[in-house]
């Protein structure tokens, strides 16, 4: 694994699941240049790791992320465009690293998430947080817009949502957030929050590693596809899955009555021995 300074990464005695911490106690993890790197890269590390099968993205100190760092702002003020336009694009391509990671990532939300920080939780598949936890798209308030961050933002809270939100900059509770759909749960104290995390990580480490993958790309697939050419791309898709290795081991298992492999820690060897040709379809 790579060395990182404001980002920690841990991959408990080379288990299924791995942990990415914001490490920047003393500025509540607000982003700069070098923190947008490092998660960029740690995502892209776990995503090329097979034995990881789940990321938990969280945070150390009393907040989550309270947006980008002032300092790194001072910066900005004398960016010429060009400069703007790279500097941006770095924060868009690891939040897209972070969406279109193979594995289910769940963001793990205490304290304040605050512009690029709900940005930052709106990429992960889902996210649980504190009910004390407050968030903010606080870009107006700055002459600035929420820009890069809205793709991530929008597939959570929808245009109604961010008429409201991203107009007004109002802070908004837990609670809001859970029926905007920005998160997915909350949890009235920490131990609490870790209990929900848990179970989500047990219930996703049940299924299929690489159904979650080809799953999370099913979802990105269909909202942008129209309902005829929706149709096409299912079927080949369900039918590229049942002739899979990984299909075929999961449905000889529920006819078998079995725990499938992934489920007995044995992935490799048994989708091998799934298929004759030892291949995908």
């Amino acid at each position: 694994m790579g060395t990182f300074v404001q980002v920690a990464m841990e991959q408990r005695a080379l288990g299924p699941v791995a942990r990415v911490t914001l490490n920047r106690a003393e500025l509540h993890n607000a982003f700069n240049e070098v923190m947008i790197q490092e998660l960029q890269a740690a995502f892209a590390e776990f995503t090329r790791t097979s034995e990881v099968r789940a990321v938990v993205l969280q945070a150390e100190s009393k907040s989550f992320c309270a947006g980008a760092d002032l300092n790194w702002m001072k910066k900005m003020v004398d960016y010429t465009f060009e400069q703007n336009v790279a500097d941006a694009h770095a924060l868009a391509a690891m939040l897209r690293t972070i969406h279109d990671c193979p594995k289910p990532v769940i963001a793990r939300v205490h304290g304040a998430a605050f512009g690029g920080g709900v940005g930052l939780l709106a990429a992960c598949d889902m996210a649980v947080a504190l009910d004390s936890a407050t968030f903010c798209l606080s870009e107006v308030k700055l002459g600035l817009l929420p820009a890069v961050i809205s793709p991530f933002v929008m597939k959570k809270i929808g245009p109604s949502g961010a008429h409201r939100y991203f107009l007004t900059a109002e802070r908004f509770s837990a609670a809001e957030a859970l029926r905007l759909g920005l998160i997915s749960e909350t949890a009235p104290t920490l131990e609490a929050l870790d209990a929900c995390i848990e179970r989500l990580l047990d219930a996703l480490l049940a299924n299929g590693p690489e159904s979650l993958a080809h799953c999370k790309v099913l979802i990105e697939k269909v909202c942008h596809t129209e309902w005829e050419r929706a149709v096409d791309l299912t079927t080949k898709m369900i039918a590229e899955r049942r002739s899979s290795r990984e299909g075929q081991e999961g449905m000889k298992a529920f006819l078998e009555k079995r725990q499938p492999a992934w489920a007995q820690g044995d992935s490799a060897a048994a989708l091998s021995a799934a298929s004759p040709s030892g291949k995908d379809a």
